[in-house]
């Protein structure tokens, strides 16, 4: 079985993916995607998140969410606005946020070397949200959502890549939030093979977000395979929707900290805490962490930089991170924070939002103290993988967030 291989896309018509593509079902909440899809029948929203057309108050994991979505993509097909190719291919998928730059390929992506860790997972799963996906993924007999995997270094992919920008693109669209989006179809079966030996020539791949998506693949494949007296392994079952980029491209944002109160402590009380474990260096401007082991704090006004003692810093990669330096030195020990998935007192910011954010939260008494952390590099994110551990909870927030509706994935 390949690593990845080509697939019969379902895809916006020409000219329909500025009225269709939208952001992943997971960064919007209903109320939100209500909004974003007011005027638009063939945004994506309707698909991703149908609950915004049914009466408000819907469980948003009510069967009837499910089969809306279904009845919607059905509804978009039969208007033509969406359509299934009738070759399998692989698409070039190009992003564009301000001065950033991301090329990478969409492909069918083996549920096999996801399950054997080949495709190396960094995060855990919730049952729950798995659950979800696989309820969507069934009612729609279709992968919608891509999961967003990186390739280590590889020339000739990314030879394959800049090559195909010369071409005219069969889709290009800029979303709300002005993103760019572009797609090139690879039809020619020659570079289609090119493709799939190059890849299948790597020694892995890596999940940067949709552990969700790639678990719930897993269980419909599974399910799906023991039904089936027929099973050959080239269903399209086995396979799930990613889009690949070259990790060297990849942006990935800090994912700031709030906590609530200061656990009972005074403001010098948690100075002088902190203090046992970091240099601790007042600053008259906001500090955004430039460096590994560098933290910056925000509490009654004052900006903190704050600089992890060297002698603390462990060789364990996930334990070395500064995430994990920071629950290990003080959001446990210090503020109370036992548990980052389920303690109440603590939230997270992704780094889109800025460090102003940060300040808002505290200056308006939502939160008592703020931290400002530098963003986790890919390399940290493969060592964790390769190491077949996993990553703290929100530790990377990546940007520019791929497009749900420029391609899909249908699995029968």
């Amino acid at each position: 079985m390949h690593l990845v291989t080509p697939f019969k896309a379902l895809r916006p018509a020409t000219g329909r993916a500025a009225e269709i593509i939208a952001p992943p079902y997971d960064v919007l909440s209903s109320s939100e995607a209500l909004e974003r899809a007011a005027g638009k029948p063939w945004s994506f929203l309707h698909i991703s998140k149908p609950e915004i057309d049914l009466p408000a108050g819907t469980d948003i994991y009510s069967p009837a969410v499910y089969a809306k979505a279904a009845e919607n993509l059905q509804k978009m097909l039969d208007a033509g606005v969406i359509a299934r190719d009738d070759k399998a291919c692989y698409y070039v998928y190009r992003i564009i946020m301000g001065s950033h730059v991301q090329t990478g390929i969409v492909a069918a992506a083996s549920v096999v070397e996801y399950d054997t860790h080949r495709i190396k997972r960094h995060e855990f799963t919730r049952p729950d949200k798995e659950d979800d996906r696989v309820r969507q993924i069934e009612a729609l007999n279709a992968q919608t959502g891509p999961v967003f995997l990186a390739y280590p270094e590889a020339p000739s992919i990314d030879a394959i890549l800049n090559a195909t920008l010369a071409g005219t693109p069969d889709a290009d669209a800029s979303a709300d939030d002005g993103i760019r989006h572009t797609l090139w179809v690879i039809r020619d079966n020659a570079t289609i093979d090119q493709i799939t030996r190059a890849f299948d020539a790597l020694p892995a791949l890596y999940i940067a977000d949709g552990h969700h998506r790639s678990a719930a693949a897993s269980r419909v494949a599974a399910a799906r395979r023991t039904a089936n007296p027929h099973h050959t392994g080239e269903e399209g079952y086995n396979y799930f929707l990613s889009v690949i980029f070259p990790a060297h491209a990849l942006k990935i944002m800090d994912y700031n900290r709030v906590v609530c109160d200061l656990n009972g402590l005074s403001q010098d009380e948690l100075l002088a805490r902190v203090a046992e474990a970091y240099t601790v260096t007042p600053s008259t401007t906001p500090v955004k962490p430039a460096a590994y082991g560098e933290v910056g704090m925000y509490v009654a006004g004052q900006w903190y930089k704050l600089a992890i003692k060297p002698e603390l810093i462990p060789a364990d990669p996930v334990e070395r991170l500064d995430v994990s330096l920071l629950t290990t030195h003080v959001l446990t020990p210090v503020l109370g924070i036992a548990d980052l998935r389920r303690d109440k007192r603590i939230d997270f910011v992704g780094g889109i939002r800025g460090l102003p954010e940060l300040e808002k939260r505290v200056n308006s008494g939502e939160m008592a103290v703020a931290f400002a952390m530098c963003a986790t590099t890919m390399n940290d994110l493969m060592s964790v993988a390769d190491a077949g551990q996993v990553m703290p909870p929100k530790s990377t927030w990546f940007e520019p967030k791929l497009a749900d509706g420029m391609a899909s994935h249908v699995i029968d």
